[in-house]
């Protein structure tokens, strides 16, 4: 996926601005508009070629970085690139592709299983269903909704920990859990920007929006969303 890089709004932040704190429609839609304008097609970071290689990535992903994954998952899916070929490896085999991401034993256990119940249940494909994706060992809400958006053109939004600090950070739509962000997200977020809002702000909290010190000074919203502690460039 393409960094979000700033553009006509670039500046510097001085620390004693000041922002309103509301993040109103208006504000919302100009917050989504500029995030398209600093990246058109945002796309996954994670590498696949069909749905179920995307499944699997995004299983692997969980308390993992998309870094690691992706250091995995060439050579596995070039031995193993179907539901399966990836089940008639086995745990152990499987283990051994994944072994440098956290949780591989886990995780190798869960894919296999999901491989299995996808022969059994689902002829080999992928489902494109909340409910039967969620009832495959290893996939959550979170896993389901990236599926569903990124292989399959729903308008999800699947909500981690960067789109949670950002939603809440920046007031945009602030809930207790995941699932309060998302579900207000949804209702909040202007259609026409629902289908990629889930890049966007993944995007936006993994380079500009970063937990230990966001960096405000080059951020292309900077002035629209609600977070008070602006900072300022260290150069």
């Amino acid at each position: 996926m393409p960094r979000v890089t700033p553009g006509k709004h670039l500046r510097k932040i001085p620390q004693t601005a000041s922002f309103q704190r509301i993040v109103t429609p208006k504000k919302r839609t100009e917050i989504f508009r500029r995030l398209r304008e600093s990246n058109p097609s945002p796309k996954s970071e994670l590498q696949y070629t069909t749905p179920f290689q995307l499944l699997v990535a995004v299983i692997l992903s969980a308390q993992a970085t998309d870094k690691s994954v992706n250091l995995a998952t060439p050579a596995l899916f070039a031995g193993a690139p179907t539901p399966g070929a990836m089940l008639a490896l086995g745990e152990e085999k499987l283990a051994r592709y994944i072994n440098r991401i956290g949780l591989y034993n886990a995780k190798a256990k869960n894919i296999i299983a999901t491989c299995r119940q996808l022969l059994e249940r689902h002829g080999g494909e992928v489902p494109r269903d909340r409910e039967a994706l969620e009832a495959l060992p290893g996939v959550g809400r979170k896993t389901a909704n990236v599926v569903l958006n990124v292989a399959f053109g729903e308008p999800t939004i699947a909500v981690d920990t960067h789109i949670f600090r950002v939603a809440n950070r920046t007031k945009l739509a602030p809930g207790k859990t995941p699932l309060a962000v998302e579900l207000k997200l949804l209702e909040s977020v202007p259609g026409k920007f629902r289908q990629d809002a889930h890049h966007w702000l993944i995007l936006h909290g993994r380079y500009i929006c970063k937990a230990r010190r966001p960096e405000c000074w080059h951020c292309v919203i900077v002035e629209l969303c609600g977070y008070e502690q602006k900072t300022g460039s260290p150069t």
